[in-house]
């Protein structure tokens, strides 16, 4: 519940949702993205994880590019958390990650909205709409690579709240 407390395990429910700027176009990071995508929506439902959701937003042209995907962002951000991926955010290991998607499904959050932004990053307003700034780490990373590292972490987070072996730490 968002009033702090926990839920029975049976009423935990959380939809995961990825607002990505840019097309994932055919290749192997699409390929790469839809594995992560299938393989966390089917393995998290016994710990509550409804859905896994990508949902890409066209890129912008233009000087004020980054100011209209992030209208785009908010425009499309349901009620609940939002995760703005920035490289100036702090860095999360794949075990605080986990941690914290437990925490979210054990306070009842509905959604968690990860926000991606294009090749000029997410806009201010975006920024200071997010609840958390996470870095996937301190090199640039094409936004279709990090959506695919996205999924893969929540695949992960999913696989380390269940004991699974996937990860190895």
């Amino acid at each position: 519940m968002a009033d702090g407390k926990l839920l029975p395990r049976g009423a935990r429910r959380l939809n995961i949702l990825v607002l990505a700027v840019g097309k994932a176009s055919k290749g192997p990071e699409r390929e790469l993205c839809a594995r992560y995508l299938e393989r966390a929506s089917k393995s998290g439902r016994p710990i509550g994880l409804s859905s896994v959701e990508v949902r890409e937003l066209p890129d912008a042209q233009g000087p004020t590019r980054a100011a209209i995907e992030g209208e785009r962002i908010l425009g499309q951000r349901p009620a609940g958390r939002l995760v703005a991926l920035d490289e100036t955010g702090a860095g999360w290991s794949s075990m605080a990650f986990a941690d914290r998607l437990q925490g979210w499904l054990d306070r009842g959050e509905p959604t968690i909205t990860f926000a991606i932004g294009g090749a000029d990053g997410l806009s201010d307003p975006v920024r200071a709409a997010a609840d958390h700034l996470v870095s996937l780490g301190a090199i640039t990373l094409p936004h279709l690579l990090a959506r695919a590292i996205l999924l893969e972490q929540i695949y992960r987070a999913v696989t380390i709240r269940l004991g699974h072996p996937y990860h190895r730490a």
